[in-house]
């Protein structure tokens, strides 16, 4: 019988032994889990510091190609400031739970996200059911005959947000606009009062962003019409790409499988599994509060943003071939939005839109890919 490996033995567990339970997965990380209120407030004033000038540059600098510069740069922030807002959300940004509520709030304000409902379809929805069809509803797959149901719009807009061009397109309304902006009963049956507070502070901010951009164009004599495009529309879409790329890449991949049984993808390990570890060049990833550093955050979600990078090398290190490490290019980005159009949960892979096989079938998986 293969021994348990606990948080004392110290050695990788090889791809021929059973996988660790979750809990001790957990246990190796304990040292990497203690927050600082601190680190949480220097990280938020400059990441909102960072917003504010670069907003104001749009309306300050003369130059159109500095305004587009500081536009977008603008929208880089605000999804700093989510990942900051994201950790709230997780009680993983400071030790006090109130606080983390408060400070959330704050953070999520520039990508007009309202906290509890982000709470709730991420917490307990996406990170509770990674993957599973019919529950997780991040990027979910469709099936062929999903597909052909569809009206000729939404195919057209199935293909728009599959292409890999139109990461944004697809999170602003399948997520922000369905899910959590005042969301319907159809996608949000639970009501909640804090629901629509939550709604109604993002809405807030959001007039008062609009109205603060328009009365500074008119008293530097711009276009106010371009001054909110720039102001306003430019960093709120980029922030929104952003976000739909980084979810996007974070559990889509050849090697990574969607289920349709509860039975089967429990027994697949989805914390480990369904989430891919995208590397880039240049400490690229830092700049992104290291949300790339995805496994050890599905693992254990106390692990705070700037502990992320040095969890991530633990269960490296401890689950050798077992967590899907792949290295960013846009030549692999864009064959990747090419093969996962579809998945087959007969045949466990993914497809195009004309149902030919594009990832290899699971069971023929190397142990390394199927662990």
């Amino acid at each position: 019988m293969t021994a348990l490996h606990t948080p004392t033995d110290h050695q990788p567990v090889g791809l021929d032994q059973p996988l660790p339970h979750r809990k001790t997965l957990r246990e190796w990380l304990i040292p990497l889990s203690e927050r600082s209120t601190f680190r949480a407030f220097v990280l938020l004033v400059l990441d909102y510091a960072l917003f504010f000038a670069l907003i104001t540059g749009t309306i300050a600098l003369e130059s159109v190609w500095l305004k587009v510069l500081c536009a977008l740069a603008a929208g880089f922030v605000i999804g700093r400031l989510f990942i900051i807002g994201h950790d709230a959300c997780h009680q993983s940004l400071t030790p006090h739970r109130e606080l983390n509520k408060v400070l959330g709030r704050i953070a999520f304000l520039p990508s007009l996200t309202p906290y509890s409902l982000w709470d709730t379809g991420h917490n307990v929805v996406h990170h509770g059911y990674t993957n599973l069809k019919g529950v997780d509803f991040v990027w979910t797959p469709l099936t062929a005959t999903e597909f052909e149901a569809l009206s000729p719009m939404q195919r057209l807009l199935e293909r728009a947000y599959r292409s890999g061009w139109a990461p944004g397109l697809y999170y602003m309304i399948e997520i922000w606009w369905k899910r959590e902006f005042f969301p319907n009963k159809t996608h949000m049956p639970t009501r909640r009062p804090i629901f629509f507070k939550d709604s109604l502070l993002a809405s807030l901010f959001a007039a008062f962003w609009i109205a603060t951009i328009a009365a500074a164009a008119v008293y530097t004599g711009q276009s106010v019409w371009l001054s909110l495009l720039l102001g306003f529309a430019v960093p709120f879409f980029f922030w929104n790409s952003m976000i739909g790329f980084v979810v996007y890449v974070h559990h889509t991949h050849v090697k990574v499988s969607w289920h349709d049984n509860k039975a089967a993808w429990t027994k697949a390990a989805p914390f480990v599994s369904t989430t891919v570890h995208l590397t880039f060049p240049f400490n690229i990833g830092a700049l992104m509060h290291h949300i790339m550093e995805h496994t050890a955050h599905h693992v254990d979600m106390s692990i705070p943003l700037y502990r992320l990078k040095q969890a991530q090398s633990k269960l490296e290190e401890m689950l050798p071939g077992r967590i899907i490490v792949q290295p960013f290019s846009w030549k692999w980005y864009f064959e990747t939005a090419k093969n996962c159009k579809m998945y087959d949960f007969t045949r466990e892979c993914w497809t195009d839109f004309k149902g030919n096989m594009t990832s290899p079938v699971r069971g023929n998986l190397p142990p390394a890919a199927q662990a």
